[in-house]
């Protein structure tokens, strides 16, 4: 059926004429609200959690690959660094003495920078004996516990790193649910040189439009 001119301009002047109900206007304004009320619902209160029960968590320092291997310039099938362990070398040519600086090292560890205050090769390092470290008052300990060599000089960061505010961490704070592994001083720290050195931020910050782009008319 072909509508004629005629008849499309008096329906159309008929819909403007038809006046709907209060009611209905009412409805059909409020009916996508309720709709969208009705797919949401309501989420369910969360529980809270009961308080941290005993401490059956370990908590584990790190142990980092530099404290018994040295970096290398070589790499492995996947790319990544390769480090030689120190026993590598160590077990075969066990030195008698310990230089007394760097400007000594002629054949290994060359290149090696030290600014560690007054300290010298010998104030922490045995002569021959590359598993252990020398604390102040002689006594031998191993190369694991490191970090009470750093505590003899160290005591404020030694102080946080007790309380947890120094040093960093991954794991669990309450003891009760799971573990936690604390940083070892040389993870962050090189023990040769362990002020932390000038640095850079990798990427600029962005400012997310905040700056005034330039336009055209500013050329």
């Amino acid at each position: 059926m072909i509508l004629s001119k005629e008849h499309a301009s008096t329906d159309v002047a008929l819909a403007r004429r038809v006046q709907w109900p209060p009611a209905v206007r009412i409805t059909a304004l409020l009916a996508p609200a309720a709709i969208a009320l009705a797919c949401c619902g309501s989420d369910p209160p969360r529980a809270l959690r009961p308080p941290p029960g005993p401490p059956t968590g370990r908590i584990e320092i790190h142990q980092p690959e530099r404290l018994t291997s040295i970096a290398s310039d070589q790499r492995d099938a996947l790319g990544r660094p390769l480090r030689v362990a120190c026993v590598t070398c160590h077990s075969q040519r066990v030195p008698t003495t310990l230089p007394s600086t760097v400007t000594e090292l002629d054949e290994f560890h060359q290149g090696l920078r030290f600014e560690h205050g007054a300290l010298s090769c010998g104030s922490c390092h045995v002569a021959g004996d590359q598993r252990s470290l020398r604390r102040a008052d002689g006594t031998m300990i191993d190369m694991r516990d490191a970090m009470d060599l750093c505590r003899q000089c160290h005591g404020p960061q030694t102080r946080d790193y007790d309380h947890g505010s120094h040093g960093g961490m991954t794991g669990h704070w309450d003891l009760s649910v799971g573990g936690r592994v604390r940083n070892h001083c040389v993870d962050c720290h090189d023990p040769h040189t362990p002020a932390f050195q000038p640095s850079l931020p990798v990427l600029p910050p962005r400012d997310h439009g905040i700056t005034r782009q330039p336009s055209r008319g500013d050329h």
